[in-house]
């Protein structure tokens, strides 16, 4: 294959999705969908863009029939430019440099995408699979932990893998693990008064400071102490609102929590833990509630299933070393597939301290490893003419 050609075909297909806006918020990914639907369809797939929310389109082209049925993913919002002045290009115009091509979304996720694009067409020029049906999948919501992407698409049953491969910053290395993950909403609520007279009134940021005391003195420790290899349990008090003016003593107080949890940690059983906490802390039971807001569980795959072993296989054929498995910070949209029993695998171009930062970018070499790596995988998986 003329490497210097694909090259060019991955960094023009990057060039346009860059050039498509995609930010989250608003979360609109209509057009950047539509963009890829008609790339797919023109192929020669089966393709159809869903959505469960106004505006939060979703693509799934199919080619092939029966097992294995291997799904691609990529989703195809970013996060927002941020302070436009720490930009040194346009984030919505691709620019390469020096081997790397810079603009909003280069690395996480739209070179990825812009892979699996040039992956799903080199599939259908060479006939489709001789076995199996291959799926691609570009969905939005993602960068907003939300449920309109790819959990929509998982539960509705518009996809359902025996491997599931999704776009992801690992230097063409593999996630195969991941930590769960819920956020949780405490609420404390008090009484009103003048600052002057705060006897006359119930502080609700005071009770809320009691109520994580108690988190951090009674839960913080068994967390910590929780530990599967690289990964850790972890807790993160990420939010918190209270009062309204100085000098008045604040009737209400909110605190937003994110909790990651190992493989072998239940969602739910880590939220009760949470509320038990609570309760022993000893506010009266009406000044104080805990509200899931959401969650999912994590996995921890096997190193040797049919999908890792094929990619591992193309890895260490491309780039000259054994294959290595990285430890996962973040979440993914694998997460909705955690209980489903499947393969689930990180793998793409770029690093993951490029990502959610100006002056994004990917390098294109890495793009080319990571397109040839995942086709070679799929000649393997379901055969290619």
């Amino acid at each position: 294959m003329n490497e210097k050609a694909l090259a060019r075909s991955l960094v023009a297909i990057l060039s346009d999705l860059i050039a498509i806006p995609s930010p989250f918020p608003p979360s609109d990914s209509v057009e950047i969908c539509r963009y890829a639907a008609a790339r797919l369809k023109k192929a020669g797939y089966k393709t159809r863009v869903l959505a469960r929310s106004k505006g939060v389109d979703n693509v799934v082209a199919k080619l092939g029939r029966g097992a294995p049925r291997i799904v691609f993913n990529a989703h195809v919002d970013t996060v927002g430019v941020g302070d436009r002045e720490n930009w040194k290009t346009n984030p919505y115009k691709a620019v390469l440099r020096d081997g790397l091509v810079y603009g909003l979304g280069a690395g996480n996720c739209k070179g990825s995408m812009a892979v699996q694009l040039w992956l799903a067409e080199e599939i259908a020029r060479r006939g489709g699979p001789r076995r199996g049906e291959v799926c691609f999948t570009f969905v939005g919501d993602e960068e907003n932990l939300g449920p309109e992407g790819m959990s929509f698409l998982r539960d509705a049953g518009h996809v359902k893998p025996d491997a599931l491969i999704l776009g992801a910053q690992t230097e063409n290395q593999m996630i195969v693990a991941e930590r769960g993950v819920f956020w949780a909403r405490i609420t404390t609520r008090g009484k009103a008064a003048h600052a002057g007279n705060p006897a006359a009134g119930d502080n609700a940021i005071a009770r809320m400071m009691r109520l994580l005391a108690a988190i951090d003195r009674d839960l913080a420790p068994k967390i910590a102490a929780r530990v599967d290899g690289a990964m850790r349990s972890t807790m993160n008090v990420g939010m918190i609102r209270g009062g309204h003016n100085t000098n008045v003593v604040p009737a209400s107080c909110v605190v937003e929590i994110d909790r990651r949890l190992l493989p072998s940690e239940r969602v739910k059983s880590a939220y009760r833990e949470l509320e038990a906490t609570l309760k022993a802390a000893g506010e009266p039971k009406a000044s104080w509630s805990c509200e899931f807001l959401t969650g999912t569980n994590g996995f921890n795959g096997s190193a040797d299933g049919m999908a890792v072993s094929a990619l591992a296989a193309a890895i260490r054929d491309r780039l000259g070393k054994p294959a290595r498995f990285l430890n996962a910070t973040g979440v993914s949209d694998g997460r909705y597939f955690a209980d489903d029993g499947i393969e689930i695998i990180n793998i793409g171009p770029g690093s993951g301290v490029a990502g959610h930062a100006a002056n994004e970018s990917v390098p294109v070499a890495e793009m080319v490893d990571s397109a040839l790596i995942q086709l070679q995988a799929i000649e393997t998986l379901m055969g290619l003419d």
